[in-house]
C-alpha cells in the first residue's frame, strides 16, 4: 500500500462534497418554531403591507400645498378637524385649509398628502399653526409601500432570523415551509480518548471533537447525534458507522484518517461504500476523507480539534448548506494585515487570526495547540496560488 495521500485541491474537494449532499425533504412548522430554519420556498405576501396609508409620526395630516412658504415667523394657519384614533378609519376627508391629528401608525384621511410633525406645530384654539413647509408624501407611507402583493417577501434558502419571523408575522404567515434539519452523526476515534468527565492519565486526552462538531452542526442548522468514542479497532468502527449511517443523513468521523499502516477510517468507509477523496491540499486538514455509504456522506476529519475545525469551515459547512438549500455566504471582514503571512504555493492555508486595533495578526503555533482557537477571531484563507501576504495588505478574514 502507498504511504502517500492522493491530494486534490480544495475547490475540487468542495465540488465532490457538495455533489454528494443529501437533499433534505420539506416540512411545515409553526412560525413560533421556525427561527434558524431554512426556508424551502419563496414567501409571497397575500396582501399589501401596510394595508392602508399611514402616518410615520405624531402630527397633523394636511395638504402640503397649504404649507408653501410656511416658517416659524410666518406659519400656515389651518383649521383643526379633531383627531384620528389608532385602529380607526377616518370618516372625513381633508379639504384645503384643514388638518387633523394623526398618531404614529394612524390611518391617513382621504385628501391629505403630508403630515406635519407636532414639534413644528402650535395649537391656538381650533387653529393649528404649522411652522415649516412640507412636500407631498412627507412623513407617511402609502398602502403596499413596504410589501406589495405578489412580490417575493423572503426568498427560498434564507435562514430565518427573528427579523424574518417578525416580517412573516406582519404578513399573517402562521406556518412556514422549511427544509428538514439534517441529522449528523458524530464519531470520535482513538485509543487515547476518554470522556470529558474523566481525568486524563498518562497519554490520555479528553474527547473535544464530539463537542466541537456538535456545536458546529447546531450552528449550521443541523441536529447532532453523537455516538461516543470508538477505539482504534476496525470492527468497532465498522459497527459504529453502520449504526450511524442507518440513523443519520451525514456522518462525521474524527481521527483515524492519516495515511499510515492503519488507515482505519478510509478502509472502513471503502468497505461500506466508497472513498471519493483521501487528501486535500489544505493546511491544516490534509488527511481529510470524503466518502459515502449508500446515499449518506461520511467525512473523515483530522483528530486534532483545531485542524478539524478548519475542515468544518472550509468544506463541511458547504455540505450542510447544500443539503438544506441554504443560500449562505461566509461572514468576512476586510482588515489590514499587521504582520507577514508566509504560505507554501500549491496548498490552501487557513491561518488563525487575531483582530487587533492595529490590524490582523496571524497566530502561528504548533499544530497540536488549542489556545489559538480561543485567542483568534477568525481565519485568513491563503489561496493555493499565493505564497502568502505581506504587512499592509488588505485581506479578508472569515470571522467566527
Amino acid at each position: 500500500m502507498s504511504f502517500f495521500l492522493d491530494v486534490i485541491l480544495v475547490d475540487d474537494a468542495r465540488k465532490v462534497i457538495t455533489g454528494i449532499a443529501p437533499a433534505m425533504p420539506t416540512e411545515n412548522v409553526p412560525l413560533a418554531h421556525s427561527q434558524n430554519r431554512i426556508l424551502a420556498e419563496d414567501t409571497v405576501p397575500a396582501t399589501d403591507i401596510p394595508g392602508f396609508s399611514r402616518s410615520v409620526v405624531d402630527g397633523y395630516a394636511l395638504l402640503s400645498s397649504d404649507t408653501v412658504g410656511a416658517s416659524e415667523s410666518m406659519p400656515a394657519m389651518l383649521t383643526s378637524r379633531g383627531r384620528i384614533q389608532m385602529g380607526e378609519e377616518p370618516d372625513t376627508a381633508i379639504q384645503a385649509g384643514e388638518c387633523i391629528y394623526v398618531p404614529t401608525g394612524g390611518m391617513l384621511p382621504e385628501g391629505a398628502d403630508a403630515v406635519a410633525m407636532i414639534e413644528y406645530c402650535e395649537v391656538v384654539g381650533d387653529e393649528i399653526l404649522v411652522q415649516r413647509a412640507l412636500a407631498p408624501g412627507e412623513n407617511w407611507i402609502s398602502r403596499g409601500e413596504d410589501f406589495s402583493t405578489g412580490d417575493v417577501l423572503i426568498p427560498q434558502g434564507t435562514k430565518l432570523s427573528s427579523r424574518h419571523c417578525g416580517v412573516l408575522a406582519a404578513n399573517g404567515v402562521a406556518d412556514v415551509t422549511v427544509s428538514r434539519q439534517p441529522i449528523v452523526g458524530i464519531i470520535s476515534t482513538g485509543n487515547e480518548l476518554i470522556t470529558i468527565d474523566k481525568k486524563p492519565v498518562a497519554a490520555q486526552v479528553r474527547d473535544a471533537n464530539t463537542y466541537l462538531c456538535a456545536g458546529f452542526v447546531t450552528d449550521q442548522g443541523g441536529i447532532p447525534r453523537p455516538y461516543g468514542i470508538v477505539r482504534d479497532d476496525r470492527d468497532a468502527l465498522h459497527d459504529a458507522l453502520k449504526t450511524a449511517v442507518a440513523e443519520c443523513d451525514i456522518v462525521l468521523v474524527s481521527g483515524g484518517s492519516s495515511k499510515d499502516d492503519r488507515d482505519m477510517c478510509a478502509d472502513t468507509v471503502a468497505g461500506m461504500g466508497e472513498v471519493l477523496v483521501h487528501g486535500v491540499a489544505i493546511a491544516p486538514g490534509k488527511p481529510t476523507i470524503i466518502g459515502r455509504a449508500g446515499k449518506v456522506p461520511i467525512i473523515g476529519l483530522p483528530g486534532h480539534p483545531a485542524s478539524a475545525y478548519v475542515v468544518l469551515i472550509a468544506l463541511v459547512a458547504d455540505l450542510l448548506h447544500r443539503a438544506t438549500g441554504e443560500r449562505a455566504e461566509q461572514r468576512t471582514r476586510t482588515v489590514v494585515l499587521a504582520e507577514n503571512v508566509p504560505s507554501a504555493r500549491g496548498r490552501e492555508d487557513y491561518i488563525r487570526m487575531a483582530l487587533e486595533p492595529d490590524g490582523a495578526r496571524p497566530l502561528f503555533g504548533k499544530s497540536g495547540l488549542l489556545n489559538t482557537l480561543i485567542r483568534s477571531q477568525g481565519l485568513l484563507r491563503v489561496p493555493a496560488e499565493r505564497e502568502g501576504y505581506e504587512t499592509g495588505d488588505d485581506v479578508e478574514v472569515i470571522v467566527w
